[in-house]
C-alpha cells in the first residue's frame, strides 16, 4: 500500500502500532510529521515483509493493549444497530421467510418456523422492506387484499421473474411482530406519488377512517406500530437518479405529507449517501435537515470491481486482507459524515442509519445472477465483528444500522434450501454481540500490531467495549491475522473484576463455511484463553478469531 493511502486510511501508522482513544485516532511514539511517518511506512512494511515482527525475532510476540474505561460511560449503543434488511430479491421473501400456509415446510400461518425461531433468537430488533431499489417501483396497494386478487407482476430490478405480491403489507407487519422486531418501511418516492405514501403510512397507523376500515376488511383490525418510514431509497441511483439538491427538495415535499394520529410517533428517514458521497450528505442536511429524523447511508463491501467482485468461498490471503481494508473504510466515512451532520445538527436529533451494509461478492455458480445469493465465510463473520465495533465507536452519532441481507441475499443471516435451513458465520457474529443491544459504550485505548498482506496493512486487533442495563460487561475483540495469535493485555479502568467467561469464532481456514450437509462447521463454542490479572485481563487471541467476553 503507499504511504499516502496508509496515511489516508490509518493517520497514526507507525512501527510501533496505533492508538485509539475515546474515539479518536492519535499518534503514539512518533510525532505529527510527514517525513517520519513515511519512515516508520516504510521500516514498517519491510519488517512486515521480511517476516520480522510475526516471528517475534525483537523477542517479543505480537501484543495489544486495551484500556477499557468502565468509569467513563459515553452513548447508547441502540439495540436497532443490528438491524436487518429484507428485500424483494431471490429467495430473500419467498422460500426464505414465506412459504404460504399450505406448504409442506413447517409453518406459522405461511411463516417459516425454522426462520421464525432462529432470529427470535438473535432479538432482531428491527426490518427494513420491501427495498432497496425494489421498494422505489413497488405500489403497496398492489399487495393488500385477498392473494388470489393480488396483480402479478415483474421484479424488473431482480432476476426479471415474477412477483406474485403474495407477501405485502400485511404478510411484512405480521412478520416483524412474529419475530418482535420493529418495521421499518421503504416507501416509494421515486416513481410514487405523495398520496401514495401518505396513504400508505394512513392504511397502517390509523385506528379509523376510510383507509382504517379497508384494512379491517383486508384482516388487521388494531393498527399496526409503524416506528420508521424510509422517503425513498437511493435517490441518487435507482431511486430515481437525481442531483441532491432536487432530492433534497422531493424529500421535504414528500416528508410533509406524512402523518401519523395523534400519540403516534414515526422517524422519517432521508435516503442518505452512498459511500464517501460527502456532497449529498452536506446538500441534504442543509436543505432538507429539518424535515427527517432520520438520513441513510449505504456502503458495500467491494474486495474486487462491480463488475468482477471476486468468490465468496475462493480466495486468497491477498483477497482476504483487501476485504478487511475495504470495510474498514466505514470507520473514515462515518466520522467524516456525522462531522458534515454536526454542522448542521449539534444537539444529534437525527439519527445516522447505515441502513445497507455488508459484503458484495460475486453470485455462487449455477444460481440467477439477479438473485444475488452468495456463501457466507469466516472473511464475512470477520466483517460483521469489525463493523459492530465501529458502529459502537460510533454511537453517539450511528442509531441504526440493517445488514444487507437478512437470507438468502448477500451477506446473509441465513441461508434456506427447500425444507432446510443453516445459520451462516455472521448470524453468529450477531448472536454473539446481542449483549451490546441497548448497553453503554465504554470509551477504549487500543495499541495494536498490524496485520499486513500485499498491498493491504490494517490493525491486527479491533475492540470495543460496553455495559448493559443490568451492569455486566461485555466486551468484543477480534484478530483479523489468520496465521498469528495476539496477547491482547486488558486494563480495566474503574472496575474490578474476578472472572471472565466468553466465546470465541474461528475455523482452520479462513473460507471455512456453513452448509447444508455441514451446518456446523463454523459455530462459536467456549473459550479458554482469557486469565485475570491486577487490574485486568490477559487474552490470548487465537488466529483469525472473533471474541466476545463477559467479565464479572
Amino acid at each position: 500500500m503507499p504511504t499516502a493511502e496508509i496515511r489516508r486510511l490509518y493517520p497514526s501508522f507507525s512501527r510501533a502500532g496505533w492508538l485509539h482513544s475515546q474515539g479518536k485516532i492519535r499518534p503514539r511514539h512518533v510525532p505529527d510529521r510527514m517525513d517520519t511517518l513515511e519512515v516508520s511506512a516504510m521500516f514498517g512494511r519491510a519488517l512486515f515483509a521480511l517476516g520480522l515482527l510475526a516471528t517475534g525475532v525483537f523477542g517479543q510476540s505480537l501484543t495489544a493493549e486495551l484500556t477499557i474505561h468502565a468509569d467513563r460511560p459515553g452513548p447508547q449503543v441502540n439495540r436497532q444497530l443490528f438491524g436487518q434488511f429484507a428485500e424483494h430479491l431471490g429467495a430473500g421473501i419467498y422460500g426464505g421467510i414465506w412459504v404460504g400456509e399450505d406448504s409442506k415446510i413447517p409453518n406459522t400461518r405461511g411463516y417459516r418456523n425454522d426462520v421464525l425461531a432462529a432470529l427470535r433468537e438473535l432479538k432482531v430488533p428491527v426490518i427494513r422492506w420491501p427495498g432497496g431499489c425494489f421498494a422505489d417501483e413497488y405500489n403497496w396497494r398492489e399487495g393488500v387484499g385477498p392473494r388470489a386478487k393480488r396483480p402479478v407482476k415483474i421484479n424488473t430490478h431482480w432476476g426479471k421473474v415474477t412477483e406474485p405480491n403474495s407477501f405485502g403489507t400485511h404478510e411484512f407487519l405480521d412478520f416483524a411482530e412474529l419475530v418482535g422486531a420493529e418495521a421499518y418501511v421503504s416507501g416509494n418516492v421515486g416513481s410514487g406519488s405523495p398520496r401514495e405514501l401518505a396513504e400508505w403510512v394512513e392504511y397502517i397507523t390509523s385506528p379509523a377512517g376510510s383507509l382504517a376500515a379497508e384494512r379491517e376488511a383486508n384482516g388487521r383490525k388494531e393498527p399496526w406500530k409503524l416506528p420508521y418510514i424510509g422517503l425513498g431509497n437511493e435517490l441518487w441511483g435507482c431511486g430515481g437518479n437525481m442531483r441532491p439538491e432536487y432530492a433534497a427538495d422531493v424529500t421535504r415535499r414528500y416528508s410533509t405529507f406524512v402523518k401519523v394520529p395523534a400519540g403516534v410517533k414515526i422517524m422519517k428517514s432521508a435516503s442518505g449517501p452512498s459511500d464517501e458521497n460527502y456532497e449529498w450528505m452536506e446538500v441534504m442536511m442543509r436543505d432538507a435537515g429539518r424535515f427527517f429524523d432520520a438520513i441513510g447511508l449505504h456502503y458495500y463491501t467491494i474486495t474486487g470491481t462491480w463488475e468482477k467482485k471476486g468468490s465468496a468461498t475462493e480466495f486468497d490471503e491477498a483477497s482476504y486482507a483487501k476485504t478487511l481494508q475495504s470495510t474498514l473504510r466505514m470507520d473514515g466515512m462515518l466520522a467524516k459524515h456525522a462531522a458534515i451532520m454536526d454542522k448542521y445538527d449539534p444537539a444529534k436529533r437525527v439519527w445516522l442509519a447505515v441502513d445497507e451494509w455488508g459484503t458484495w461478492f460475486d453470485v455462487e455458480p449455477g444460481t440467477n445472477p439477479g438473485f444475488l445469493y452468495q456463501q457466507n465465510t469466516l472473511r464475512d463473520a470477520m466483517v460483521a465483528a469489525l463493523n459492530i465495533n465501529i458502529f459502537t465507536k460510533h454511537a453517539d452519532r450511528v442509531k441504526m444500522a440493517n445488514i444487507a441481507q437478512m437470507i438468502n441475499v448477500l451477506q446473509a443471516m441465513i441461508l434456506t434450501r427447500d425444507d432446510k435451513m443453516v445459520l451462516t458465520p455472521t448470524y453468529h457474529v450477531f448472536e454473539m454481540f446481542k449483549g451490546y443491544q441497548d448497553a453503554t459504550a465504554l470509551p477504549i485505548e487500543l495499541a495494536s500490531p498490524w496485520y499486513n498482506k500485499d498491498a493491504s496493512t490494517v490493525p491486527a486487533i479491533s475492540a470495543s467495549a460496553v455495559r448493559d442495563k443490568a451492569g455486566r460487561l461485555h466486551i468484543g475483540l477480534v484478530n483479523v491475522d489468520p496465521e498469528h495469535g495476539v496477547m491482547v493485555r486488558a486494563k480495566l479502568s474503574g472496575v474490578a473484576v474476578t472472572s471472565a467467561a466468553g466465546r470465541v469464532l474461528t475455523a482452520g481456514a479462513i473460507n471455512a463455511h456453513n452448509t447444508f450437509d455441514q451446518p456446523a462447521a463454523v459455530k462459536p463454542v467456549a473459550f479458554s484463553g482469557v486469565t485475570v490479572e491486577a487490574g485486568g485481563l490477559k487474552v490470548a487471541m487465537p488466529p483469525k478469531s472473533i471474541v466476545v467476553l463477559d467479565p464479572q
